[in-house]
């Protein structure tokens, strides 16, 4: 008689948790008035910025300065359009002034350094970093980005050296790499503490642009620890500093649809910043939802805008991670998806380029190879919830099931990351 009471209390558990919806956390009272907010002003202000310093230069072409201020403010026109023409224009620019100072000025080599970063021409940088990093001038400065450079290339050790370099735990950069390393190593409670801190001296310093940063930046490690209502205030909080900012209504459209199903909301909220904000990512993520929501026809128009973009050459390697998930998802170009993968292998070994290499390998049957990379160079070495679901299907292929059964239970408690388009590939783990 007991052992049925106990059944029936767990089956009616079961049954409660199964209705259970999750409470919205997101309001569009919270954030509509920043849908709406035209751009048009700060475009314009920042256009006008660009031809002021264009004049400038076409009155004066051996002043160097005004093509520095150029292509500053190219790069700025970016940031706020995602249009990539912008950032290949701000390189031309920058370009100049690095050859107008002979390779001898740190922050010209810093500058065009940073432009080469948001192009994924890591090694490109690391060139011109290395030349600053001789002069000496503003050292601390380049030890910061080489650090970043050499966390990007996968070259872990030298990254961590220069980290140890600029140690100073009163310092809002050097924190802000400091919980991006612990965030590489998987700690993220320590990631969330370090960039909390940093956090704190960007309020202190009341610097509009760092704090919008540090925000925006909390806000996605609260949301892979599943403090979703913390994220949420913070993605606001960076759109009370300036409402134009796509990336923070990027991250509440995903509390809305992963976190909240409600993929209308989310689409709502995607279609108004695509309007004034060009990134070909936004619209994959649109096919993601539509592919959610059962519409296949609005998930082949996102898909054909995708490729379209990236057609570009202009943005080179900066999409090469999603050409490669997206051809081996199809199965209609696997043979492009690996020799993009093995490119990305060459030029950024790391566990999450080998994670590309593994999975076009898997998908093109050749599963013991991708089994080979997996042990080699990914397990143990990253933590992100996507790779792991490769390695599950890995080694499930495989029939190493002892091992699939903690990545299935890890994979499960990360589903706010990953989406829900994917709870049912998790579950025939």
């Amino acid at each position: 008689m007991k052992t049925n009471i106990t059944l029936i209390i767990l089956a009616l558990a079961t049954l409660f948790s199964c209705n259970t919806t999750t409470e919205p956390i997101t309001n569009p009272n919270d954030y509509n008035a920043y849908l709406e907010a035209s751009d048009k002003e700060a475009l314009e202000l920042a256009l006008n910025d660009k031809n002021f310093w264009e004049q400038k230069l076409s009155d004066h072409p051996d002043q160097f300065p005004y093509a520095s201020k150029l292509g500053a403010s190219y790069s700025h026109l970016f940031a706020q359009t995602g249009k990539i023409d912008y950032l290949i224009s701000s390189e031309t620019y920058l370009r100049q002034v690095v050859e107008a100072t002979n390779y001898k000025d740190p922050g010209a080599l810093k500058s065009l350094a940073a432009n080469y970063i948001s192009q994924h021409k890591f090694k490109e940088a690391l060139e011109l970093l290395s030349k600053a990093e001789l002069i000496g001038d503003t050292l601390e400065g380049t030890q910061k980005m080489l650090f970043d450079v050499y966390l990007e290339l996968g070259n872990y050790e030298l990254a961590k050296m220069y980290l140890d370099t600029f140690k100073n735990f009163s310092d809002f950069d050097y924190l802000i790499r400091l919980s991006k390393w612990s965030d590489h190593q998987g700690n993220l409670d320590a990631a969330i503490k370090y960039m909390e801190q940093a956090m704190v001296i960007a309020e202190s310093s009341n610097l509009p642009a760092i704090k919008k940063w540090a925000y925006t930046n909390i806000a996605d490690f609260y949301g892979h620890a599943g403090l979703i209502n913390k994220s949420y205030q913070h993605y606001l909080k960076a759109l009370a500093l300036d409402p134009h900012d796509a990336y923070a209504k990027k991250g509440i459209a995903w509390i809305a649809y992963s976190y909240e199903k409600n993929p209308e909301e989310a689409l709502r909220i995607l279609n108004k910043v695509t309007e004034n904000y060009q990134a070909p990512d936004y619209y994959l993520l649109k096919a993601e939802i539509a592919d959610y929501m059962g519409d296949t026809a609005l998930k082949n128009t996102q898909l054909a805008l995708y490729k379209t973009a990236v057609e570009d050459a202009a943005y080179g390697a900066m999409y090469n991670k999603y050409n490669v998930l997206l051809y081996t998802d199809e199965e209609q170009a696997i043979d492009q998806a690996l020799a993009i993968a093995r490119i990305e292998v060459e030029h950024r070994p790391t566990p999450e380029s080998y994670d590309l290499l593994a999975w076009a390998l898997f998908k093109n049957g050749n599963t013991n190879a991708a089994l080979i990379i997996v042990n080699d160079h990914i397990i143990n070495k990253t933590f992100e919830p996507a790779i792991l679901y490769h390695v599950a299907e890995i080694y499930k292929a495989t029939g190493n099931y002892a091992a699939v059964k903690p990545l299935k239970k890890e994979l499960l408690g990360s589903l706010y990351e990953l989406g829900p388009t994917m709870n049912q590939n998790i579950q025939q783990l």
